[in-house]
């Protein structure tokens, strides 16, 4: 059999030369999903029986010669709010009861059933991705320690890549909801540009905000899932950026963010020794980026959320309800000043590459916590370094960069609008420094 954390290149080959198949890779998957759960919490429908129809499907395929794209009967997880035809779609909540069969897919998963990918379950969410687990669902607990989350939103796909159940998985990310459960997990998650990723089929938090993007153990496979879901191409060339902005106003400087701040300082000289330019960046509209996507936030899904809270308000988290209602108390002119400056934002953030190549810090300024935090500003909050991205645009991941105390640690990459495929390359690059070091 194949080793037990193979990535998409091994699995391929390994189908290729006929050393394993696509129906006994689900069947592991399978196997070690039902030994993990439910101490982790990551699936809300593990769709089994679908996927060992669609493995039987890839294998006869594969076997007769055929290929139907680059994740041919590999095993990919999407999250609970993204759409698959044919299944219930639970959002982490209890709202709609029973929930609804979905009519179709979303675009991103047409695009994986075309790439000859498995759709290996729907994963657990924090609820409508709104920052709170519903009591009836509870938390993702993460592979490395299970007392602790894999934190939100995303964090049932984050887990079941992290924990070897899938190679790949879908998220969302409105304020880091993809970057912080890969930090917390230790495994790659992207945010891309935004719109690169077409979000028809996905249920929305903040039209403003929202972005889909992949979860994987090692870059290169991010990449491949993210030229497939995206429709562009995606070629993660190793390149090292030559000049790294580094932003300090998001290393933490309080007692709970210091260990993650100084492991990161230590991360950076290592790249400074091979040879890269390190430069402090001071960015002032930074300060106020989290306050603006709250009143960003804020109103936009109050709005989407509308005619469910009408419909069914108990079925909401009470710590959800209480934000969507929040939103509903947001001024027009908060939301207005907010959507001024997100513009403003994105042209400063737009200006610091002309100085830098990648803007870099700590993804979250501490280890995976006990619990999912609630959403606060300052400079203990989960997404201190995560939320500017989401306002501006800009494409953003998380990167592993070693361990503190067994738990993992993520450096958050940064690169400029549009430019995807060169802020992957350059993070396989830095990828291999920090193996080296």
């Amino acid at each position: 059999m194949i080793e037990e954390f193979p990535d998409v290149a091994a699995l391929t080959a390994a189908y290729r030369h006929g050393t394993v198949t696509p129906v006994q890779v689900v069947e592991q998957a399978l196997e070690r999903l039902a030994r993990l759960e439910p101490a982790l919490n990551a699936f809300g429908n593990p769709m089994a029986a679908q996927a060992l129809a669609q493995a039987q499907r890839a294998t006869a395929e594969i076997a007769a010669g055929g290929g139907r794209g680059v994740l041919h009967g590999i095993p990919v997880a999407v999250k609970d709010l993204i759409e698959v035809a044919g299944v219930a779609t639970g959002y982490g909540s209890r709202v709609v009861v029973p929930p609804q069969v979905a009519l179709r897919d979303a675009v991103l998963v047409a695009r994986l059933w075309a790439a000859g990918a498995i759709i290996l379950g729907k994963t657990n969410l924090l609820e409508y991705a709104y920052g709170i687990a519903h009591p009836d669902v509870g938390q993702t607990n993460n592979p490395h320690d299970p007392s602790r989350t894999a934190g939100g939103s995303s964090g049932g796909s984050a887990a079941a890549v992290a924990a070897g159940i899938v190679p790949l998985a879908i998220g969302t990310d409105t304020g880091g909801s993809i970057r912080i459960p890969a930090a917390y997990c230790g495994i790659v998650g992207m945010k891309p540009s935004f719109g690169l990723v077409p979000l028809d089929g996905v249920f929305p938090l903040s039209h403003s905000l929202d972005h889909a993007g992949p979860l994987a153990r090692t870059v290169a496979d991010a990449a491949l899932l993210l030229a497939v879901i995206s429709g562009k191409p995606m070629a993660a060339t190793p390149a090292l950026p030559r000049r790294i902005g580094v932003l300090t106003c998001h290393f933490s400087t309080t007692p709970i963010g210091q260990a993650v701040t100084e492991h990161v300082l230590t991360r950076l000289e290592t790249l400074r020794a091979a040879g890269i330019t390190l430069q402090e960046i001071d960015l002032p509209g930074l300060a106020c980026a989290n306050a603006a996507l709250v009143d960003i936030l804020l109103p936009e899904a109050a709005l989407i959320h509308e005619a469910l809270l009408a419909r069914n308000p108990s079925g909401y988290a009470p710590g959800t309800r209480a934000q969507i209602e929040a939103g509903f108390k947001t001024t027009a002119a908060a939301y207005l000043r907010a959507k001024a400056f997100q513009q403003a934002l994105r042209a400063e953030v737009e200006r610091a590459f002309g100085e830098v190549d990648l803007l870099v810090s700590p993804s979250v300024p501490f280890v995976a916590p006990h619990e999912d935090p609630v959403i606060v500003d300052g400079c203990d909050s989960e997404m201190l370094a995560s939320g500017f991205a989401n306002v501006t645009g800009h494409p953003s991941l998380s990167l592993p960069c070693g361990m503190l105390d067994g738990l993992p640690v993520g450096l958050q990459l940064t690169g400029p609008l549009g430019q995807d495929a060169r802020l992957l390359g350059q993070a396989a690059a830095i990828t291999a420094v920090l193996a080296r070091g």
